[in-house]
């Protein structure tokens, strides 16, 4: 038998990165197993869906690298709305369903303290198929379903505490209990790797599939994703997109990587690891059923890593985007012709160590490419203080006479200077970054403004004594 797993995701927002997580789960489960892993857009939801979410889903699994072409699909639920309803008749003929004319109120108004739910009030009244009345399922009243889960075990479910639940509404439109089951089937689906969430939902879709004569797929229902209030990630209330993180400058590699941690960890003392050592040694069976904790500092600081990790041509390469303002990332502060690619590969490597995510290097790296710097108003009233002046003016002097512009002449000028006036190097070098770059914080300064230049240099310098006056 071929494995085949399922992901199937709703168009209807932005890609939530516990959708991912499940993605990954699947992806690497049907890779172990030889298997097939299947697309599935779960499009039946015609008032939320749009066709941005779709591609938005496509261009999501592209960059954790499940990549168009490398799976089956994309299937769009919407095309089998026939064999949906063909299974709601099959399972009303064959006496596994009956339709109900109650509504909500009724229903509610005949609800007690120990009721299941609906109290089958339709059951035995024969309704035939009409406007508005809904077809329920026919739960056994006796026994029991046990799920058979690869993370849980077998919980285990008393079919009197399942109520008839409906599976086609008044309208004759299977609802996505059915509708799920039947795209299942249709599909040869073997294992279903899912969230939590749809662990109440799996006894009633496993009598389904028992009713419709076929036997269940092997479920694995991974751990609810939390924020860190333990509460499960909303998208009004969390960041859960996918796309925001990758428009941010997550790497691709450091975000399935730290998915993967989410209920799950790879052997030894370590979790940064080849995603290949992932692949290999990833079990459905050694996942937590905890909630796992998506913690964003902690995925920043796995981010920050594996950007120091990239050899440095790979990251010049990397923030080319945010650097550029190509595809979705917002442009940067200055035109294009303003930007100068050996000016970044030369401090490349400083900002490399400075930054835990790619945006993060436009403000490293601005200075070089504006004509005049973004001052930040608080860094230079915090740098420009009594003295400023009189050490701006003997920096520009002393730099004028430099005969060699470099990092290390220039660091031994400045500390020069600053000693004159009883400033070590730290305080010195404040009023002169400031006037260069705009900010209190940054590149290594004398690296910067050998980069930058002499004259550049020397023009904010005296730019920074004016506004002083």
């Amino acid at each position: 038998m071929t494995v085949r797993v399922r992901f199937a995701p709703s168009p209807t927002g932005m890609f939530h990165v516990g959708g991912a997580r499940s993605a990954l789960q699947n992806w690497i489960f049907a890779k172990q197993q030889g298997g097939v892993f299947v697309l599935r857009i779960e499009d039946t939801d015609a008032a939320r869906n749009r066709p941005e979410w779709t591609e938005g889903i496509l261009s999501a699994l592209d960059w954790i690298g499940i990549a168009r072409g490398s799976y089956e699909g994309p299937y769009f639920q919407s095309s089998y709305a026939g064999e949906h309803r063909a299974a709601a008749q099959r399972l009303y003929e064959g006496g596994r369903a009956y339709y109900c004319d109650c509504t909500r109120e009724d229903v509610q108004a005949r609800t007690g303290p120990q009721q299941r739910g609906y109290d089958g009030f339709c059951r035995d009244r024969g309704l035939e198929p009409g406007e508005g009345r809904a077809l329920r399922f026919r739960t056994p009243d006796e026994g029991e379903t046990v799920v058979v889960d690869l993370v849980r075990g077998e919980p285990t479910f008393e079919n009197k505490l399942i109520e008839d639940f409906v599976i086609a509404r008044g309208d004759g439109s299977p609802v996505f209990l059915l509708a799920n089951v039947v795209d299942d089937m249709s599909m040869g689906i073997t294992h279903v790797i899912r969230a939590e969430e749809h662990l109440p939902n799996t006894p009633k879709q496993q009598l389904l599939w028992d009713a419709l004569g076929v036997k269940p797929p092997v479920w694995a229902h991974v751990p609810v994703v939390v924020n860190e209030k333990r509460q499960k990630l909303s998208k009004r209330r969390d960041k859960v997109a996918l796309e925001a993180y990758r428009d941010e400058g997550y790497l691709a590699d450091a975000m399935r990587n730290y998915l993967m941690l989410l209920g799950w960890a790879p052997s030894g003392d370590r979790e940064i690891v080849p995603w290949s050592v992932i692949e290999e040694e990833f079990r459905l069976d050694e996942v937590n059923p905890s909630p796992a904790f998506f913690d964003e500092k902690k995925l920043r600081a796995f981010n920050g890593d594996y950007i120091r990790a990239l050899p440095v041509a790979d990251f010049v390469e990397a923030c080319r985007p945010w650097l550029t303002g190509t595809g979705t990332i917002v442009p940067p502060p200055w035109q294009p012709d303003e930007f100068d690619p050996a000016a970044f590969a030369a401090v490349a490597p400083l900002a490399q160590t400075r930054i835990a995510v790619l945006s993060e290097i436009v403000p490293n790296v601005d200075f070089l490419f504006l004509a005049d710097p973004l001052i930040d108003e608080a860094a230079w009233a915090k740098a420009m203080k009594e003295g400023a002046a009189d050490l701006l003016d003997a920096a520009i002097v002393a730099f004028e006479a430099l005969e060699s512009w470099d990092a290390e002449s220039l660091k031994a000028t400045l500390e020069a200077v600053g000693a004159e006036r009883g400033l070590k190097l730290g305080k010195a070098q404040a009023p002169v970054r400031v006037a260069v770059t705009g900010r209190t914080v940054g590149l290594p300064l004398f690296e910067s403004l050998e980069v930058l230049g002499r004259d550049r240099t020397l023009t904010r310098l005296r730019a920074a004594r004016v506004r002083l006056v």
